[in-house]
């Protein structure tokens, strides 16, 4: 990986934590999610090298962090949403977002349909990414207690 893949890694730690402290996160919760920050975009950065599709790159990210965050969750007996809002930060897509609503108040119709679409592609990604890997979950523990 190069300095400045390794930098973002970072950046996505650190502004994860950021968010952290602005939901009021505490304690350990706090590195727990700022390295949720820090994986969410490391696993965006190792899939981005071997797949082309970006919103593809953005499910399997979403997914991993989910399941990190679902078993934190459970590990520290707190709420999963605590980690994964802010473990997911990295990942939202603002750029996007950015240039979408720049190519609509330049009247830019053609540009602005790309984008939106594309824009709505990482979205989609991120939710289905998180409601797989929460059903995913839900499923392992409803039946491992189902065995106890």
């Amino acid at each position: 990986m190069s300095m400045q893949e390794w930098l973002q890694i970072i950046a996505a730690c650190i502004g994860s934590l950021g968010f952290a402290f602005l939901f009021n996160v505490r304690g350990l919760r706090l590195i727990v999610t700022a390295i949720g920050g820090l994986l969410s975009w490391l696993i965006f950065l190792l899939s981005h090298r071997y797949l082309s599709s970006e919103p593809v790159c953005y499910f399997l990210s979403a997914t991993i962090v989910t399941l990190y965050a679902e078993w934190m969750a459970r590990l520290i007996k707190t709420p999963t949403t605590t980690f994964i809002t802010a473990s997911l930060v990295p990942l939202v897509p603002g750029g996007s977002l950015y240039y979408t609503m720049a190519y609509a108040f330049q009247s830019d119709a053609q540009r602005f349909a790309e984008k939106a679409v594309y824009t709505l592609q990482l979205a989609a990604a991120l939710a289905i990414g998180i409601i797989a890997a929460t059903a995913f979950t839900q499923l392992i523990f409803r039946f491992t207690k189902r065995r106890r």
